[in-house]
């Protein structure tokens, strides 16, 4: 039952697309004859509407028209073409609602032709230009604005259409801004000038530039009337900003004649850029791809062909921010990451929307890649069953950073995917940049101190290695030593990158006697990429003692009281002479004591002699008076 259903509808939406065909194709011829000029935006090449009439009035589609005439796109024309401001600040009219809706139709139409759009593509392609002509009908905005959003959308359309198609394209070489989609009419001989900017750092040589031509009217606005459009340009230079790039671009002008049967539309000119650099040949050329608006003859046609239009407008999701759990983040590190998302949409809730998170690829080779951030969890996707109209909504998903990884922003893309009303997967994209930090990290060889003791005045050279072990720049390096005992000192090493050695060469000088234990600190300090200083600090041990004199006298037999001086040394000569001193007086006293104890000895052996001398003669005595009695 469902499935008659929608044949009916499918069979109501044929008879609907047949009459706005009709509606459209009354339209564009209408629109070929009063197409105003598309005006000039500052800072872009000015260009000039390719139709002209002739002086008998002739509507610029007779046989003769522009014969001989050659405009150049670049700006440099012989009259001057009505324009409309498309950078004005005033607030649109339903004239500038009409102009860009035209716009808008004519490049959805020409994607249709150009890449033979099946019925799904282009169901999708006209959702995109039925919401944007929505928008632009219901939004209150200024003239630069309204083109600006027209810009956008047919970036929209384009992806809509090449979903599928791979395109080559060049990191480095692009089309310069000063290139402004011109405008031309069937049978008008024109110049177009293409501008090229090289936005690598490497110069580029012997570039050859060439059109991707076709004989097919559908494909290829220009008559085929040479066989060879190549042009030459010796070199490129090198440039490390935008602005360079742009002022040393190479401009490469190509004349064409447009086709008599060219149909109303936007064309792809495809250019194919070949280039050596560094020595070496590109194996493929670099695609380059602008677009021409045509305005044919009447009944020649229209690229899109049916201008059928689809009603309801399509809503979008956008990310308004995000945080990360802890706020830096350091390679290695396992981090929250929350990506705050709104559904724009005043009036339409979405559903089943899934978003996908996409970590840029990181690694030195094709075989050695790997995305710099992974989902602890494994999976890479968040599912939300709702999101409501105008309603804000928070996807949180843990991730790890690699921890290899360089100290810069990385690109997280969200991807996201989901439903609304009838319209079924609906896509949209988003990028957020992560910044990565590294440790800094760094170690010293061991500081030699020589001499490692001096006197007040005297000094100590002392010399070591800073060593950057980490992964990161240390910027303005510089070490000071501090104490009482010395003349503040410091040394400036300067940046040192990943890996590289810096050398510390400074002389300290003795102001005071060191009154504690000889230590000196160095303090070594340095600056990360956001200008934030750490210090760390290191000891190293000098002694610093005062002067020292020594007064004696010396005689044939005895120290005398004459002064004499003695020579002053420092150093270790110093406290050699402090050591003998010391010890001489050691012995001077272990000599005395030697020779007190030997006298009492003898004295105590005399007076023991004595006095066994006196009882002798005691005993003598009483030993005769016994013998009288």
């Amino acid at each position: 039952m469902k499935k008659r259903e929608w044949n009916v509808q499918r069979r109501f939406a044929g008879k609907r697309r047949i009459s706005k065909s009709i509606l459209a194709a009354v339209f564009v011829m209408t629109s070929a004859v009063i197409m105003p000029a598309i005006p000039q935006i500052p800072g872009i090449m000015s260009y000039v509407e390719a139709t002209e009439t002739s002086p008998d009035g002739d509507d610029g589609f007779g046989e003769n028209q522009n014969q001989g005439a050659v405009e150049n796109i670049s700006g440099n024309t012989t009259s001057t073409p009505n324009t409309i401001n498309r950078t004005s600040n005033s607030i649109i009219t339903d004239d500038d609602r009409a102009e860009a809706d035209e716009d808008m139709l004519y490049y959805m139409q020409s994607l249709e032709v150009r890449y033979n759009l099946d019925a799904k593509v282009m169901e999708n392609l006209h959702k995109v230009f039925d919401s944007a002509v929505y928008y632009i009908a219901n939004t209150e905005m200024s003239v630069e604005e309204l083109w600006a959003y027209v810009g956008q959308t047919k970036t929209a359309m384009e992806s809509a259409a090449v979903s599928t198609v791979t395109m080559t394209t060049s990191e480095f070489l692009q089309v310069g801004d000063n290139w402004q989609t011109p405008t031309v009419s069937a049978g008008q001989k024109v110049s177009i000038v293409l501008p090229i900017m090289n936005f690598g750092t490497e110069e580029l040589n012997d570039l050859i530039v060439e059109p991707q031509t076709s004989t097919v009217v559908s494909e290829w606005p220009f008559e085929p009337d040479m066989t060879n459009y190549l042009q030459t340009e010796p070199y490129i230079p090198g440039n490390k900003t935008k602005e360079a790039a742009m002022e040393n671009r190479r401009e490469f002008t190509f004349t064409f004649t447009v086709r008599s049967d060219v149909m109303s539309g936007y064309y792809p000119l495809k250019f194919n850029v070949s280039y050596t650099k560094a020595g070496v040949r590109s194996e493929e050329p670099a695609e380059l791809t602008v677009y021409v608006k045509t305005i044919g003859k009447p009944g020649s046609g229209i690229i899109g062909g049916s201008g059928q239009e689809t009603t309801g407008a399509k809503p979008r999701i956008v990310v308004t921010g995000f945080e990360t759990s802890p706020a830096q983040v350091f390679a290695g590190d396992t981090f929250t990451l929350t990506i705050h998302v709104q559904n724009t949409a005043k009036d339409m809730a979405v559903t089943n929307v899934l978003f996908d998170m996409q970590a840029a690829t990181e690694g030195e080779d094709k075989t050695n890649t790997y995305s710099a951030f992974l989902p602890t969890s494994g999976a890479s996707s968040v599912y939300m069953d709702r999101i409501g109209a105008d309603t804000a909504a928070d996807i949180v998903i843990e991730m790890t950073a690699k921890a290899d990884l360089a100290q810069k922003p990385y690109v997280l893309d969200v991807n996201m995917k989901y439903d609304a009303g009838v319209m079924f997967d609906l896509t949209d994209k988003a990028s957020v940049s992560i910044p990565i930090s590294q440790e800094s990290r760094f170690d010293t060889s061991i500081p030699e101190v020589v001499p490692a003791d001096i006197t007040v005045g005297g000094q100590s050279n002392v010399m070591f290695s800073i060593y950057n072990t980490g992964k990161t720049t240390l910027y303005n390096v510089q070490v000071k030593f501090i104490a009482d005992s010395i003349d503040e000192a410091s040394a400036f090493v300067g940046n040192l990158q990943s890996g590289a050695t810096g050398n510390v060469d400074v002389m300290l000088t003795g102001i005071s006697a060191t009154m504690d234990d000889g230590t000196i600190m160095m303090e070594i300090s340095y600056e990360d990429d956001a200008g934030n200083v750490t210090t760390m600090e290191k000891p190293i041990t000098l002694y610093v003692s005062e002067e020292f004199f020594d007064d004696m006298m010396m005689g044939d037999d005895m120290m005398m009281g004459d002064d004499m001086m003695m020579e002053e040394e420092s150093g270790p000569k110093k406290g050699l002479i402090i050591a003998i001193v010391v010890s001489a007086i050691v012995a001077v006293i272990v000599i005395v004591v030697v020779i007190v104890s030997v006298r009492k000895k003898k004295k105590a052996a005399k007076l023991l002699a004595d006095d066994l001398s006196d009882l002798e003669a005691e005993l003598s005595r009483d030993n005769e008076t016994g013998f009288r009695d």
